[in-house]
């Protein structure tokens, strides 16, 4: 039998000072992407399970997913970042039950007091009330319409959505409003909201990013345990795009060693698929996204653990990763290089290499907020 005990730590400097210790059992974490718990970077203290000393025999439960929910007060996150395409965005959740292994998304958790590893995948947090603060920020007189991003930081379709039904919430109010939206997923819940997307994209209010990383379903359902396999996301490709969608085909991220020799093969199957751009990202490995990566490849590919980081650290000065503006997505060298020339000449080939117009803005109407004199009338 185990007990739980706390004790201080040293809050580190950097998660990078090896892999992650408080290992969870494989049959603790079946269907996880990360092997482990260590606590978020900046607890000062750190619960670690210890044998009682009693010979009694004892199954400690399957990590379960939990969903805890708080009222946001703001719903639009504003950035400044020069080397992304948008300034704004809502994340409905934090957390991402997808598991993905990669996902620099990974520590913002440690905001919660939660672990970047397992926590991410099992502890979510759902934000009932987002529909109607997004009204509120949109009605007010200082906004300024441009696009918002939906499943820049965490999937708006992952499967916690389904029970919520956060997304769609925001999506009817950004269709009331006329709101121009972009939006990234591997989630193929997004075909529930085709009702919404194809009317908006009718108008050029809407567009859609499908991540693909492998064609290959071991792979992915070793790194992405919970996302939809390669094929049924390149369905939702096919189904947006017959249904009027602009989609995206995003080779994100791209993983040497492991998927950069798919790059060809993913962008043709985008565009048979539908695709009409496509874009790519090289892996991100941000602070304790990088002990938890490369603790999944001792696990699943030991044999190729060297190669791939030698690969990353090339790209980055030597280090797991560089968070420098104009780097932090591609990196830099021979090896970011040739991968970049590899994907121009495919989407050249393909036709997936054409600007898309901008969507538009000057749609755009202020919704009336829930009991203004207004309503009265029904305006």
């Amino acid at each position: 039998m185990f007990h739980f005990t706390g004790m201080d730590r040293p809050v580190a400097s950097s998660p990078e000072t090896g892999l992650e210790p408080h290992r969870i059992e494989p049959e603790r974490r079946r269907g996880r992407g990360a092997r482990s718990n260590r606590p978020g970077r900046y607890e000062r203290q750190e619960r670690v399970a210890e044998h009682d000393g009693w010979d009694i025999a004892e199954d400690l439960p399957v990590l379960r997913t939990q969903v805890s929910e708080e009222r946001p007060r703001k719903v639009i996150t504003y950035n400044r970042s020069p080397d992304l395409p948008f300034d704004r965005s809502i994340n409905a959740y934090r957390g991402c039950e997808h598991g993905c292994v990669y996902c620099f998304a990974r520590p913002t958790h440690a905001w919660l007091g939660l672990s970047a590893g397992l926590d991410f995948e099992t502890r979510l947090v759902a934000r009932p009330g987002v529909a109607e603060g997004l009204a509120q920020e949109l009605a007010a007189k200082s906004y300024r319409v441009a696009p918002i991003s939906l499943g820049t930081n965490t999937d708006p379709y992952q499967p916690v959505e389904r029970r919520y039904g956060l997304t769609r919430g925001i999506l009817e109010v950004l269709r009331e409003a006329r709101h121009p939206v972009a939006i990234v997923t591997k989630g193929t819940l997004i075909l529930r909201d085709l009702d919404i997307l194809s009317e908006m994209a009718r108008d050029g209010l809407a567009r859609v990013g499908i991540s693909l990383t492998t064609l290959d379903p071991v792979l992915s359902r070793r790194m992405e345990p919970r996302a939809p396999a390669p094929a049924k996301r390149l369905e939702v490709i096919g189904r947006l795009a017959d249904a009027g969608v602009e989609v995206r085909v995003m080779t994100s991220p791209v993983v040497p060693g492991l998927t950069d020799h798919e790059i060809e093969a993913l962008l043709e199957a985008g565009a048979a698929a539908g695709a009409v751009a496509a874009s790519w990202i090289m892996l991100r490995l941000p602070l304790e996204v990088s002990p938890l990566f490369r603790d999944w490849l001792e696990e699943h590919y030991p044999d190729r653990a060297a190669r791939v980081m030698a690969r990353v650290r090339e790209m980055h000065g030597g280090k797991d990763y560089d968070a420098q503006w104009g780097r932090r997505m591609r990196g830099e060298g021979h090896y970011a290089e040739m991968i970049a020339q590899r994907f121009r000449r495919a989407v050249r080939r393909l036709g997936l290499d054409r600007d898309l117009p901008p969507l538009r803005r000057e749609l755009f109407r202020a919704p009336v907020p829930k009991g203004a004199q207004l309503d009265l009338f029904g305006a």
